[in-house]
């Protein structure tokens, strides 16, 4: 029996336990879920490096009882060097995916911790940088244990990146791979935190680090300059929004995939399906996939340079009309257009009720993989999901956000409950979230049994060019026969594939009962006291 855990004060749950742990422990020291959410987000660039870095961006969506729902936008924009035209006379057709000329969006998530902060002292929080930190930095000074999913991912990546400035040696051992279970320390992230603690968020832009920043990101040769870190500023945001019978959901705005996310829940609610996991099921909420996806591709982008309003979707009568598109026997043909990612989401609902769903991300493992010497900041690469020839709002051009596949997930449901969760993985993204959601909410799953139960993507894995429909190898071999009956191409992957992503999720019930879950396909925990 899957065990879910359940508490009265509070819960957290993030893919790593030491960085759970870490705020668990503001959280038992009476800390809100914002600084409890914050210590995370500082700790997984260490403990979890592959994953997410302070070298990347954030979205936050906060929930406060009795008021409305926050959005921070903490994307970075395209440097003002990064023209198509950089590119062209470099030889370049596509965006490197790795080194310095992938470095070429600021770094936002530090900002929206930043902003994060400001909103959480109105709510009486009052924890310093240095006790939000203190976990991070000391796991980065002294050492913390490689996991599998670090030393897998490095060996798998090696040859792309031991190459790219800094990677080598920040990440590997003489050359090789670090070794599950070996002793890793970044001493110059420790420093960094420690400086961050000192001198306030805002020197990562306009400050000190902000100096060391710029002369290193010269120094490779990345677009990036001071003046770009300076003129950055995270954004309060309205969250997008759509009702279900079940409640209101909540998820992020361009330049996210948020609107897909709500999209497919939507249309999956107008199917009026009655059972999780059969064959109907996932017939169903494939085909709602492909009809969010479509209306994605087209639309989303720099929210400044987009010319649909994508609230406009999220009407009942256009969701009425993409759902009476869906085919309930036959599959609609595919592929289209598709995205990769790496990312961590985490979650934090306090004994106050502030429930708190954010997603931190450098976009591929490693991002673009260029390590900063005077930091040990890994820089992310988002800015390679913009087209240098294509028209529209992906295009890169100086001051333009990347579209994101990011988007953190949150709910309230009709009985009271408040929902946040989430997942990182790219093109996965909205259909893990749509897995748990309707398993959960709409269908009576338990919370840990909906995140554990077998997923599937529609879609393009890291590293694969198929786009087929792929599902792990616990669905039953007559749901694999008759959705090939229907049309759609299947592939079975390992009956737990890191593929589908780290999902986690929390529940706090109108009682002040807390549950939580995790992935068992992550290093992570859910925890609460």
């Amino acid at each position: 029996m899957l065990h879910t855990p359940r508490t009265r004060r509070g819960m957290v749950t993030s893919p790593h336990h030491l960085a759970s742990e870490a705020g668990l422990r503001v959280l038992r020291e009476n800390g809100t879920a914002i600084e409890a959410a914050v210590a995370m987000a500082a700790t997984l660039p260490v403990v979890y490096p592959h994953m997410t870095s302070i070298g990347g961006d954030g979205f936050w969506l906060i929930a406060v009882p009795g008021q409305d729902v926050v959005a921070i936008d903490a994307c970075g924009a395209a440097a003002a060097a990064a023209t198509p035209e950089l590119y062209a006379k470099q030889g370049h057709a596509t965006i490197p995916w790795r080194g310095p000329l992938g470095a070429n969006t600021v770094a936002g998530t530090v900002s929206g911790w930043a902003e994060a902060l400001r909103l959480n002292e109105t709510l009486g929080g009052e924890m310093g940088l240095s006790r939000l930190f203190e976990d991070a930095a000391w796991h980065a000074a002294n050492g913390f244990v490689v996991t599998k999913s670090q030393a897998e991912l490095t060996e798998s990546k090696r040859a792309e990146l031991a190459g790219v400035p800094g990677f080598a040696e920040q990440f590997l051992v003489n050359g090789e791979a670090p070794r599950e279970g070996q002793l890793m320390k970044l001493p110059a992230l420790a420093n960094t935190l420690y400086r961050l603690a000192a001198h306030g968020l805002d020197d990562f832009y306009t400050g000190e680090i902000a100096r060391d920043l710029a002369a290193d990101l010269e120094r490779i040769g990345a677009p990036l300059t001071a003046q770009d870190l300076a003129g950055h500023k995270a954004q309060r945001r309205a969250p997008l929004s759509v009702k279900v019978r079940c409640g209101q959901l909540y998820n992020f705005p361009p330049p996210t995939q948020g609107l897909a996310s709500l999209i497919i829940l939507a249309l999956f609610d107008r199917l009026k399906i009655t059972a999780a996991d059969d064959v109907k099921y996932l017939h169903g909420i494939v085909e709602a996939t492909k009809q969010a996806f479509l209306v994605r591709d087209r639309i989303i982008g720099d929210p400044g340079a987009m010319i649909e309003d994508p609230t406009h979707y999220l009407q009942p009568s256009e969701l009425d009309r993409l759902a009476q598109r869906i085919d309930r026997k036959a599959a609609l043909a595919w592929p289209a257009p598709v995205d990769k990612g790496d990312t961590i989401w985490l979650g934090a609902i306090d004994r106050n009720g502030i429930a708190v769903s954010f997603i931190q991300s450098i976009y591929f493992e490693y991002g673009s993989g260029c390590v900063l010497p005077q930091t040990g900041i890994v820089w992310q690469n988002r800015g390679a999901s913009f087209h240098l020839d294509r028209p529209g709002p992906r295009q890169l051009a100086p001051g333009r956000k990347p579209f994101h596949t990011l988007n953190p997930a949150l709910a309230r449901l009709a009985d009271g409950r408040v929902m946040v969760y989430g997942t990182m993985g790219g093109e996965g993204q909205p259909q893990t979230q749509s897995a748990i959601f309707s398993r959960y909410a709409m269908l009576g799953v338990p919370l840990q049994e909906a995140i554990t139960r077998p997923r599937w993507l529609l879609g393009k894995m890291w590293g694969e060019e198929t786009t087929s429909l792929k599902l792990e190898g616990r669905f039953a071999p007559n749901i694999v026969r008759q959705l090939r009956k229907a049309g759609h191409q299947v592939e079975v992957l390992a009956d737990f594939s890191v593929s589908m992503g780290h999902a986690g999720a929390i529940v706090r019930h109108a009682e002040s009962i807390f549950e939580g879950a995790t992935d068992p396909r992550s290093d992570g925990a859910a925890m609460g006291f």
